[in-house]
């Protein structure tokens, strides 16, 4: 048979999801960026950090795919603990954009630093093309499926 085998790969992906849960990696990332924030918060903390710019909340919504109310209860918290604020969108002076504090940048660059420095120590002897090609590959894995799940 050539091709994938969907039932090959879903020992592999099941053990990553152990993994990833038993390792407590996202935890372990939390407390190594000094964060006392729930998964959703710092979600919106990555979503903001990826993004590079303030952004609105159905922005921050669309990217995270949930909806706006969402968003807005975890923003009170994270506003109280100074990790984002609410700023004038200068080309809608009606509207307010989030962003990132200087505390909200540093601990979700923390938060980042320690996570990915895991992951790049995993794949560290691994040649420049074999990580190339499973970045590509995971990506295209993940939007793939992702669309599918949406159509059905």
């Amino acid at each position: 048979m050539s091709g994938l085998d969907p039932a090959a790969m879903l020992p592999q992906l099941m053990q990553l999801g152990t993994v990833l849960n038993r390792s407590q990696l996202i935890e372990r990332a939390v407390e190594h960026a000094g964060l006392r924030i729930d998964r959703p918060g710092l979600t919106v903390l990555i979503t903001l950090r990826m993004a590079d710019r303030p952004l609105r909340v159905g922005e921050i919504a669309t990217r995270m795919q949930v909806v706006g109310p969402h968003v807005t209860r975890h923003l009170h918290d994270l506003e109280r603990a100074d990790l984002v604020r609410r700023v004038t969108d200068p080309d809608d002076q009606r509207a307010r954009l989030v962003e990132l504090t200087e505390k909200g940048a540093g601990a979700s660059g923390r938060y980042l630093e320690a996570l990915l420095g895991w992951f790049a120590e995993a794949v560290a002897d691994w040649s420049e093309e074999d990580k190339t090609a499973f970045g590509r590959l995971l990506t295209r894995f993940v939007d793939d499926l992702q669309a599918h799940l949406v159509r059905d």
